[in-house]
Formats: C-alpha cells, sequence, structure tokens
C-alpha cells in the first residue's frame, strides 16, 4: 500500500500549513521530549553528569548540522522539481541522500574515534568533565550514518507531500530512546546500569531503528520517489544543486554549534552548575524551539512548490499564515515557561544551588521566543525559494553576529547573569533584521504577480530558473 501525497498547490491554506506542520510538529515534539527525559533522567546521577552532557551538544549539532542542511537543500530542490514537473530530477534527489548520509557518517565516526579528548577540550570541557563525556561521545557517533538518513530523508518526505512520513521514522527514534533510556541508565528490570553510557546507547538503537524505518518508507511506500538502483549513482549536478541551497544550511548549523561551544567555554570558569543549568535550559527552550521548527518545515516546500507553479499570491499568503500562528504558539508557552519556572525545573533535579542559578536563568532564556517563531517562518521562506546563501545570512545574524559578542562583553559587565541577558537582546535585534529583509522578498514576489507567467523565474542565490 502506498500513501496519498497532499496536493501543495490546492485547497485552504491553513488547513493545508497545519497537515505538513502537525506531522513535523508531532515529531519535533516528541524529539524535544526525548531530550527532556534524557536530561531528566541524567541529573539524577548528578550535576557532573549533566555538564558532561552537555559538553557534547556541539557535536549533536554538528550531526544536525550535516542532516538537517543536506535534508533542506534536498526537500527544497525536490519541491521545486516536482512543483515544474520535472519528476526525474526529483527522484534522483532521493539516491543521492542515500549515499550522502552513509558518506557523511563514516567520517564523523572516523574523526570522533581519532581525538576525542580534544574534541571535547574544544568543546569547554574541563579535566573531570571529560572522561565522562567521552563515555557518552564514543557510542554516540556510531548511530550518526542512520540520523543523518533519518534527518535528509524527513524533508524529501515533506516535498512530496507525505509529512506523516516523517512523523512516524521519528517518533520511533523518540519512544525506543525514550523506553530504553531509563533501563540502560539505572539496570532496572534485568538491563546492566551503564549510566551515561547507557543513554547513548538507547539513543544509537532509536537512531538506527527510524533510519532503517525511513528507508523501508523512500524504497516501497513512496508513490513519487519510486527508486531505482540508477538513481543511487552519484549525480554531481543534483549534489551541487542540493549544496547551493543546502550548504548555508550545514554552515550555519555549525555557526551554532560554535555557539554552543562559546557557551561552554564562558560558563565553564563559573563550574558545573552553570554548565548544566545551561544544558537544563537548552533542553526546555528546545521544546518550544521543536515546535517552531516543525511550522517551519511545513511552509518550505509550500513555498517551494508554489514558487515552481508559480502560484505567487498563494505563496505570500502561506507565509503570513505561518508567521500568526508561530507567533501566538510561541508567545504563550513563553508566558507559561516564565510563570512556572520553578516547578519546571524541579521535574530535574532537587539540587536547590542549581535551581537558584537556574529558574532566573531560564526566564531570560525564553524571553524572546515570540520572536523566534516569525524569525524562523521568513528564514525557511528563503530556504523554499532556494536562496540559500539569503538563509545562511539571516540565520548567522541571528545566532551568531549579534549573540556572541554580547555574550562575551555582558559577561564581563554583569558575570554569570550576562551570558543568560544576550540572548534575548541578540533576539530582538536579529528579529528586526530579518522582518525588513523578508518583507523586501515578498514585495519582489508580490510584483510577480503583473507579469507573464510565462517568463523565467528565479529560484536561487545562483541565478537558476524555472521555464
Amino acid at each position: 500500500m502506498k500513501y496519498k501525497s497532499l496536493n501543495l498547490g490546492e485547497g485552504p491554506i491553513l488547513p493545508l500549513l497545519l497537515k505538513m506542520s502537525l506531522p513535523s510538529m508531532l515529531a519535533m515534539l516528541s524529539m524535544a521530549i526525548y531530550n527532556l527525559m534524557d536530561t531528566l533522567w541524567l541529573a539524577r546521577l548528578s550535576p557532573q553528569t549533566i555538564a558532561a552532557f552537555t559538553i557534547t551538544f556541539p557535536i549533536q549539532m554538528i550531526f544536525a548540522a550535516i542532516g538537517v542542511g543536506t535534508g533542506v537543500g534536498a526537500g527544497s530542490y525536490a519541491a521545486r522539481m516536482f512543483g515544474s514537473g520535472e519528476l526525474d530530477k526529483a527522484r534522483k534527489t532521493a539516491g543521492q541522500v542515500i549515499i550522502l548520509s552513509v558518506f557523511s557518517g563514516a567520517i564523523l565516526i572516523a574523526v570522533t574515534f581519532s581525538v576525542p579528548d580534544l574534541m571535547l577540550k574544544v568543546f569547554g570541557g574541563t579535566p573531570e568533565i571529560i572522561v565522562l563525556a567521552r563515555r557518552y561521545l564514543l557510542w554516540i557517533v556510531l548511530g550518526s550514518p542512520f540520523l543523518l538518513f533519518l534527518m535528509m530523508a524527513n524533508n524529501l518526505f515533506r516535498a512530496e507531500g507525505q509529512p506523516n512520513l516523517s512523523m512516524y521514522a521519528v517518533l520511533i527514534f523518540t519512544l525506543l530512546g525514550a523506553v530504553l533510556d531509563p533501563l540502560l541508565i539505572f539496570g532496572w528490570c534485568g538491563f546492566p546500569a551503564l549510566g551515561i553510557e547507557g543513554a547513548a546507547i538507547a539513543a544509537v538503537i532509536g537512531q538506527t531503528a527510524s533510519g532503517l524505518l525511513s528507508l523501508y518508507f523512500l524504497l516501497l511506500k513512496s508513490p513519487k520517489f519510486q527508486l531505482s538502483l540508477a538513481d543511487l549513482r552519484p549525480d554531481f549536478n543534483i549534489i551541487r544543486s542540493i549544496y547551493q541551497t543546502g550548504l548555508p544550511s550545514v554552515l550555519m548549523n555549525l555557526v551554532f554549534a560554535a555557539v554552543l561551544i562559546v557557551y561552554n567555554q564562558i560558563l565553564a570558569p563559573y563550574g558545573h552548575l552553570a554548565l548544566a543549568t545551561m544544558g537544563i535550559c537548552f533542553r526546555i527552550n528546545g521544546l518550544v524551539m521543536m515546535i517552531l521548527f516543525g511550522i517551519g518545515h511545513g511552509v518550505m516546500p509550500l513555498v517551494g512548490f508554489n514558487l515552481g507553479a508559480r502560484l505567487y499570491e498563494r505563496l505570500i499568503n502561506t507565509v503570513k499564515v505561518a508567521v500568526y500562528c508561530s507567533s501566538f504558539f510561541a508567545g504563550v508557552c513563553s508566558i507559561l515557561i516564565i510563570l512556572f519556572a520553578d516547578p519546571i525545573l524541579g521535574f530535574f533535579t532537587k539540587d536547590r544551588g542549581l535551581i537558584a542559578i537556574a529558574a532566573p536563568a531560564l526566564k531570560i532564556f525564553v524571553s524572546p521566543l515570540i520572536l523566534a517563531g516569525p524569525s524562523l517562518v521568513w528564514i525557511n521562506l528563503f530556504i523554499g525559494l532556494g536562496k540559500g546563501l539569503t538563509s545562511m545570512i539571516l540565520l548567522f545574524i541571528r545566532d551568531a553576529l549579534f549573540l556572541i559578542p554580547l555574550m562575551y562583553l555582558f559577561s564581563s559587565l554583569m558575570g554569570r547573569d550576562g551570558v543568560w541577558m544576550a540572548q534575548p537582546v541578540s533576539a530582538t535585534a536579529a528579529f528586526f533584521v530579518i522582518m525588513v529583509w523578508s518583507y523586501k522578498e515578498l514585495e519582489n514576489i508580490r510584483k510577480l504577480n503583473g507579469k507573464n507567467e510565462n517568463a523565467p523565474v528565479s529560484i536561487g542565490d545562483t541565478g537558476a530558473s524555472l521555464s
């Protein structure tokens, strides 16, 4: 049985956006909940364990950089090819994703096993933390080929109008990981008590299962891709097209990993409680951010399809509806987290010293969420348009240009609390830059309605066009 694809160019926008976004939001939410549970279980071991777990965040961001960035490029390219009727190119894109995930995963494993301690030291690890962090790192990297393929394939499923398939694959990962986590960490139900290594092994098992399920969906349940052996041959023209949009996203996710490294290095002198605070705040904030990313994931293929089909007014309305939805959701979540910060933190730790540091930090950390929703929608607008360079610049502005200098400046002026204050100040400044840039792009798209619809349409920073 093959699953029916959604028609991305017809029907009311809000229901279609929800159908495209909800599976991704549910999948991302389940991922965020799993990450929270991971943090919760490890917090029961010790604050030092949470600090070690936090030190490994950058390597996980590197996984995300390669997987999400390549997937974004592949999904955007495939959506535009479906919209313009070039089905052969869309199908070959899926074959390239399989090749790229295996190749990238093998490189990550080789590099990590070669210099694990050096990596962790660069990530901000201190000698007492590195010993624990290494035990997690050397296991978690083994699942990277499967995790990368899961991330890349998710974008392909959304590009062909089957977002439910990506949801099913991610749910398998999170459910397996959530069930196995406490069993392998604490040795429940006859399992060995492996501590922090148990959390990594649980994740690898979930990643492997979900990666294989994604491969099954792509090979046997996709009505549009219908892969053949010929599609698995490297096609460097398509790989180049993938990375014309995806490479900026890869680079920007690497910048985000660099931001986490800066966080770790600035906070390390304040002790393991400061690092643990960062880990907990990052996971709680991520619970909301995952939903916002899900809305953005729903926007991107809709923009790409409508651009390819020259449905410009529908493209603009899609972005407008997504901005309203993301703003409302993020605003409500931000208020609730601020009001109930202490009880929320109480789920993670009973350490009063950690809660005393984390409660004000969490309130500051989540305060700019209402600005993050529209920003992510607008960034995904440019990804859907094939303008990877523009999205990279906007992400750089959001995640690095303001944030990193402000972290150093505010920490020198206000100490540890200044690190948290850099987040809302930088997010506010970036919001206005991204908003102005996006409004100008939408105005340019609106002008296309008055032009000859048979004329070529520019679809990327490189000057490629649809004819």
